[in-house]
């Protein structure tokens, strides 16, 4: 069981590695089931451990029941890295984007120079790769060529804080007199 213990260790680090390397839940599920692993065995050699101690002590009358409380032990922690996998999982099939990248996605197209504001940013990952669409506002009066060339700017910079992005920028013309358009609260 050691030896296992040490081998799943190795695959679950590996696994782990991996599955964020491309946002991938099925190998991150797999890391789990490899962690899961590693804890089980580890809380059964406990529970064996208890039961060999009662053979020798008996006088401590609840050793006897390691071998059961290493099994509750088990089934809890299944129960638990199952629960987050699973949440994960809700998560993804929601196109639920990391906390706070909207907000630094709005700011850091929100500091390129022409920028008025940016807002409705909508987040989707896909594997590896993310999709971001966004809004901002910009002078009315600014050529096409100057406008695509601010986009341009945006979309690097957004790569810059998410790498493997994909960016579409649709520009809107900033209200005459008003410094800023109104804000549409669509995220993710």
């Amino acid at each position: 069981m050691g030896t296992s213990i040490i081998i799943d260790i190795n695959r679950s680090k590996m696994l782990y590695k991996a599955a964020r390397k491309y946002n991938s839940q099925a190998l991150e599920a797999d890391a789990l089931h490899f962690s899961t692993d590693i804890w089980s065995s580890s809380v059964v050699i406990l529970g064996l451990i208890g039961v060999t101690l009662a053979r020798f002590l008996p006088h401590l009358d609840w050793m006897h029941a390691a071998d059961s409380v290493a099994a509750l032990v088990v089934a809890v922690i299944v129960i638990y890295i199952s629960g987050q996998l699973g949440w994960r999982t809700i998560s993804a099939l929601l196109d639920t984007a990391p906390k706070g990248m909207a907000e630094k996605i709005e700011q850091a197209a929100a500091g390129i120079k022409g920028v008025v504001d940016a807002h409705a940013v909508r987040i989707r990952p896909s594997g590896a790769h993310w999709f971001i669409d966004m809004h901002v506002t910009m002078d009315g009066n600014v050529t096409l060529n100057e406008a695509h060339a601010v986009t341009e700017r945006i979309e690097k910079s957004i790569q810059n804080i998410v790498t493997f992005a994909d960016v579409t920028v649709h520009v809107e013309p900033a209200e005459s007199g008003n410094k800023k358009a109104p804000r549409q609260k669509t995220r993710r």
